[in-house]
C-alpha cells in the first residue's frame, strides 16, 4: 500500500471514499451512490474491531432508521468467498439496526479494498465515533500488528496518534483477563487501569478502585506506595486517606492531595486554577 494512500485513511472515511471515487471517475458516482442491497446480502465485517454495541443507543437508532431511513449509504466490499454477496466495511451498526427497524434493502457504497484496508477502515470508521472503547482499540492496533506486521511507529503515522498513545494502549492487553473484563464493562477506565500494569496484585487493586471509585490520580498514589520498599523520607499511601481524598476531590470538583504521615499529622492540598476556583474554596473554608 502506498504511503499517500495511509496518509487518506489516516485522515479519515471522506478521504478514502473520495480515494475510491478517483477510481471509478468514468463511471456515474451518482447512481453508484443509489446503490441498494438486500438486507441479508450483506455479513460483518471479519476484521471489525468492535465486540460490544451499546442496546439502548442501537435502539434508538433503529427508531430514527423507521423515521428517516438510513441517510449515509453502509460501505460495503464484495465477498471473495460468496459472489453477490458484500461484507461490511463501515457501518454495521446501521446495519444491525436496520434490521431492527423491519427494512428489507439498505443503501450500500460498494468500495475496492484489501485486507489490510478493510481492517484500517474499520478501525478509523470506529475511533473516529469516539464510541469504540480503549480496549476493542486495542485489539484492532494488535491485529494491524500482528496480522498485517504493522510497528508502533507505522500505527502511530496511519492513525494520525502519537506512537506513546499506540504504545500505551497496546500494553493494557497485558493486564489480567478480568481487568481487561472491567474496563470493557465501562467500570475501570484505561487511566485508572494503566498504573496496574505489570503488577502481580493488578485484580485484586482494580477491585478495589472499582468499589471505593479511586480516581486515576489515587490509583497512581496507591501503586505507588504498594511499589517496592519505602524510600527514606517517602510517605507511604494509605487506600483509606486515598478514598478520602477522592470524596473531597468528587465534592469540590477540584484536585486535592492529602499527605498523612506516621504520627497522623500531615497536610491537605487543595490544587485551583483561576480566581473563580480559588474564591470557591476560600468561601467554603471561611464558613462558620
Amino acid at each position: 500500500m502506498s504511503t499517500s494512500k495511509k496518509k487518506g485513511l489516516g485522515r479519515g472515511l471522506t478521504a478514502l471514499f473520495g480515494d475510491q471515487k478517483e477510481k471509478i471517475k468514468n463511471e456515474d458516482i451518482a447512481s453508484i451512490n443509489r446503490l441498494k442491497a438486500n438486507i441479508g446480502d450483506l455479513s460483518p465485517n471479519k476484521y471489525q474491531p468492535r465486540t460490544h454495541f451499546n442496546e439502548e443507543k442501537l435502539s434508538e437508532l433503529a427508531n430514527s432508521i423507521k423515521k428517516n431511513g438510513i441517510i449515509q449509504p453502509i460501505a460495503v466490499r464484495s465477498d471473495k468467498v460468496d459472489p453477490g454477496r458484500f461484507e461490511i466495511v463501515a457501518g454495521e451498526r446501521r446495519w444491525l439496526a436496520a434490521q431492527r427497524a423491519g427494512l428489507h434493502e439498505v443503501p450500500i457504497v460498494i468500495l475496492d479494498l484489501n485486507d489490510n484496508e478493510a481492517l484500517e477502515v474499520a478501525i478509523v470508521e470506529n475511533i473516529q465515533r469516539d464510541d469504540l472503547n480503549v480496549i476493542e482499540e486495542a485489539k484492532g492496533y494488535q491485529r494491524l500488528s500482528e496480522e498485517f506486521g504493522y510497528d508502533h511507529e507505522k500505527i502511530a503515522k496511519f492513525m494520525s496518534k502519537s506512537r506513546s498513545h499506540i504504545s500505551n494502549t497496546l500494553r493494557l492487553l497485558t493486564l489480567p483477563k478480568d481487568v481487561i473484563g472491567l474496563i470493557e464493562e465501562g467500570n475501570l477506565t484505561a487511566g485508572q487501569a494503566r498504573p496496574l500494569i505489570g503488577l502481580p496484585s493488578a485484580t485484586n487493586i482494580a477491585e478495589e478502585i472499582v468499589a471505593k471509585k479511586l480516581s486515576a490520580r489515587s490509583v497512581e498514589l496507591l501503586v505507588r506506595g504498594q511499589k517496592g520498599p519505602q524510600k527514606s523520607g517517602q510517605i507511604k499511601i494509605d487506600s483509606n486517606i486515598l478514598n478520602e481524598q477522592n470524596k473531597i476531590q468528587d465534592n469540590l470538583g477540584l484536585n486535592v492531595n492529602i499527605q498523612n504521615k506516621k504520627n497522623n499529622s500531615g497536610k491537605i492540598t487543595i490544587l485551583y486554577k483561576n480566581l473563580e476556583q480559588f474564591e470557591l474554596v476560600s468561601n467554603l473554608l471561611k464558613r462558620s
